[in-house]
């Protein structure tokens, strides 16, 4: 990386821009990879340059990680969107000079019109300004939490870390990691399939959010059983929810809460399902549409970043997807206040477990007799009983012949959905 790029001004489009955008490092204009010598310090100093050249901070809307293309290192620049633009370059300030926006593959100076407008709608309630009502705040658990990631809390942490506003004092982000706070977050759980008939309350708080959020992810790991089936071949075991997308839930309802709200993300198990409900609409300026598709607009920047600081977080945008592979679009519901996620209960009769079976070992068309002796059944009406009518009837197989469903050349392939659930079986292994 050349001390002329101005890598800057690609970043301040990308954060102005509704989609974000990701810029390659070892890429020449024609496409031909190059590759990037020293990665390390590379990285380093790309980290530096978005932390002290850009306003308002970037920290916490971007990823930078290493890529192999071609046999060679490349650097890779995941850029969220922002909620507080406009974004700009800080040493020329909220001018076209400074501020950037995408027009096609380019970024172009930002009209000062346009610069006043966004300014002007620029969100007031981000927790990184409300001040907390206490001042009197220790981080003693947070320490450790870095420590435990091989990381050191400088003296300067406060102001690096964002828990401070403008005029120095501790904001609502410093509260919510403070070794104790007024935020406690509930896990209930109920016998009955209403609130009705609550059987166990329990409640993870009063101290840093990061061991609040280890405590619900424990809590629901305890609670996501394991369900076992016995066959005559083996012991089937599945879990009540599907694991990566039980924590990518969890930790997306507590980074992305509108804690303005004063209102904590709660945790509801019931017979048949896991409700997960946090507070706050989508941002003003992301559709359905977009959010399902994977743009990402961080809530609370402040606290995306120190979530991925002790790896709680993977990578930028990587939660809902991961969601969306397992359960689909209908387990969101959007409210004008709330955003709640619905996990249903994986059932474990006998029928589910052997079309999983099934959809396990299917590859591209197979035929009956082949798909047979892949899962060791000799009884062909068995198999026909409780793997592949079963299959079918829930959409997750269909036949390469409908018209003609005897023929004798007739075989069987994945759907959209069968597919999909077998990406994520693999991934929940």
């Amino acid at each position: 990386m050349t001390p002329e790029l101005d890598i800057e001004k690609e970043i301040v489009a990308f954060l102005n821009y509704k989609e974000g955008g990701y810029i390659y490092i070892g890429i020449d204009k024609d496409g031909s990879t190059v590759g990037v010598k020293d990665i390390d310090d590379c990285m380093l100093r790309l980290k530096d340059r978005i932390k002290h050249n850009i306003s308002p901070s970037a920290m916490g809307l971007f990823d930078i990680a290493e890529e192999q293309k071609d046999g060679l290192s490349i650097i890779k620049i995941t850029i969220a969107s922002g909620i507080e633009k406009p974004y700009f370059k800080t040493k020329f300030g909220m001018t076209p000079r400074g501020a950037y926006m995408r027009v096609g593959t380019s970024a172009e100076p930002m009209p000062q019109e346009q610069i006043d407008r966004l300014f002007a709608m620029r969100t007031r309630n981000s927790i990184g300004r409300i001040v907390s009502n206490r001042q009197d705040l220790s981080f003693e658990q947070l320490r450790i939490y870095y420590d435990e990631r091989g990381k050191r809390l400088n003296d300067n942490f406060k102001r690096t870390l964002e828990l401070l506003t403008e005029d120095g004092k501790y904001n609502y982000v410093a509260y919510l990691l403070a070794d104790e706070n007024g935020n406690s977050i509930k896990v209930a759980k109920y016998s009955s399939l209403d609130r009705c008939d609550l059987i166990e309350n329990n409640e993870y708080g009063y101290c840093s959010l990061i061991k609040a959020t280890k405590s619900v992810l424990s809590k629901l790991d305890i609670e996501n059983k394991v369900a076992a089936t016995i066959t005559p071949m083996e012991r089937i075991e599945t879990p009540l929810w599907n694991k990566v997308a039980l924590r990518e839930a969890v930790i997306n309802a507590i980074v992305h809460n509108d804690y303005s709200f004063e209102v904590p993300p709660k945790f509801e198990i019931f017979p048949d399902r896991l409700e997960i409900t946090s507070a706050g609409r989508l941002p003003e300026s992301l559709s359905k549409e977009e959010f399902f598709n994977g743009i990402s607009i961080p809530r609370n920047k402040e606290l995306m970043r120190i979530y991925r600081d002790v790896e709680l977080v993977e990578s930028l945008g990587s939660g809902i997807p991961r969601i969306l592979r397992a359960y689909g679009k209908d387990c969101f519901k959007f409210t004008d206040n709330f955003i709640r996620i619905t996990f249903p209960i994986s059932t474990s009769d006998h029928a589910s477990v052997q079309v999983t079976k099934l959809i396990s070992v299917l590859i591209g068309e197979m035929g009956r007799s082949e798909l047979q002796n892949m899962l060791l059944i000799k009884n062909r009406d068995y198999f026909r009983t409780d793997y592949l009518i079963p299959a079918i009837n829930n959409g997750y197989i269909e036949l390469t012949i409908p018209d003609k469903p005897n023929s004798q050349n007739q075989k069987y392939r994945l759907t959209a959905k069968g597919l999909a659930l077998k990406k994520t079986l693999k991934n929940s292994k």
